[in-house]
């Protein structure tokens, strides 16, 4: 049996072949297009018929999984913190090294390996769509910590009016009052009918909350962060909108 470790990269992948001695007989260099991964593939034909290979390699999906999934290629995904282990002890790192370390451990870890098999369109399509759902709940918690922390700047009191940032009502206010000299001058009927139109589940009586709120004595800033900070925060907010789509 043949193992080839493949460190893959966005532009480039390296790949390093060992045989079951841990004797390294092979390694390539191919880059990220479709002329590459056909190289990768005729290389590893080349030292022996694919079904004899294991590939290890530290990811499960994208456009490089399924080139060698399509090909026949034998893929057996690992943890990369179980390789990074593996590299700290060895004290040096380049792309072949790593795709060196990848082999050595899928010849040494084969007997508890998984070997990844393609899912049906339907599993994939719900991965597809949990891993790009994650990554945007993750962006939205970036811009609420950024927002917060602008809102501490120079707007404190508006964290007050909310029980949380990340809702249509909110950002849709703090567009509309994006100062505090904005919101001293608002009506009450003009809070309510903008919290109405946002959605908010009880607006008169936000609005009459609100009015009171602003009357209280409270932190202010001075001119010049007033003017900077509205204008990040109603960037952050432009952002928020649509994540919450």
């Amino acid at each position: 049996m043949w193992f080839a470790g493949i460190d893959w990269a966005d532009r480039h992948h390296d790949v390093v072949v060992i045989d079951e001695a841990g004797r390294k007989v092979a390694q390539l260099r191919v880059e990220h297009t479709p002329e590459g991964l056909t190289k990768l593939v005729t290389f590893l034909r080349d030292i022996a018929p694919l079904e004899q290979f294991a590939c290890i390699i530290e990811i499960k999906h994208g456009l490089l999984i399924t080139a060698l999934l399509e090909a026949g290629v034998s893929l057996y995904p690992v943890n990369p913190k179980t390789i990074d282990r593996k590299r700290s002890a060895s004290g040096a790192k380049t792309d072949l090294i790593d795709a060196y370390v990848l082999a050595k451990h899928g010849r040494a870890e084969f007997t508890d390996l998984r070997r990844l098999s393609p899912d049906n369109p339907s599993v994939a399509e719900l991965k597809a769509l949990t891993r790009d759902q994650d990554g945007l709940i993750q962006m939205q918690t970036r811009l609420v910590n950024q927002l917060t922390a602008c809102l501490k700047a120079y707007y404190p009191v508006a964290l007050k009016l909310f029980s949380k940032l990340q809702q249509k009502s909110t950002l849709l206010f703090l567009q509309a009052y994006p100062t505090p000299e904005a919101l001293q001058v608002a009506t009450r009927e003009q809070l309510a009918t903008l919290l109405r139109q946002a959605g908010h589940p009880t607006p008169e009586k936000a609005a009459a909350k609100i009015r009171e709120a602003v009357h209280h004595p409270h932190l202010q800033a001075d001119e010049v962060t007033i003017r900077t900070k509205s204008r990040l925060m109603l960037a952050l907010v432009a952002q928020l909108l649509p994540l919450l789509e």
